[in-house]
């Protein structure tokens, strides 16, 4: 085989000037491959999700809960993850992006107290549980809120 060789499938391709409904001649005439009358007939479908006048599958699911405008989506990480960095560096939202601790936080970053932290660090970021702010300060570390 080689590429003078290749060709479409069968029925795979039809010509462009194929136009339905233009006579008996054509044979594709009168009712132009839609048979007779009926809704698959018409020229204006439904809508999707119409069952025919039944009520719709997805009308006959209960509505839950709500969705709270107010809500903010913080980023939370625990203290033990800031050990990556080098003792006596600064570390904030971008260095956390950018060392790949955390993807996009969209409202914020918060630390959070859960295992050891072995360097002192000076943490510049949105939110600290008291935890995570005491051990950032007993290592001599600077935890400030942004």
């Amino acid at each position: 085989m080689n590429l003078s060789e290749l060709r479409p499938a069968d029925g795979a391709k039809q010509s462009a000037n194929f136009r339905r409904g233009r006579g008996h001649g054509s044979g594709n005439g009168k009712t132009a491959g839609k048979g007779h009358k009926g809704q698959k007939a018409r020229s204006g479908a439904p809508r999707v999700g119409f069952e025919g006048g039944q009520t719709p599958f997805i009308r006959t699911l209960p509505k839950r809960g709500f969705t709270n405008r107010n809500t903010k989506e913080i980023v939370s990480i625990n203290v033990d993850r800031l050990n990556i960095f080098e003792d006596g560096s600064e570390v904030t939202v971008a260095t956390l992006i950018e060392a790949g601790v955390i993807k996009n936080p969209r409202d914020g970053v918060k630390i959070l107290g859960n295992g050891e932290l072995t360097k002192k660090l000076d943490v510049k970021v949105n939110a600290f549980s008291a935890g995570a702010a005491e051990k950032i300060q007993a290592l001599g570390g600077n935890a400030e809120v942004i």
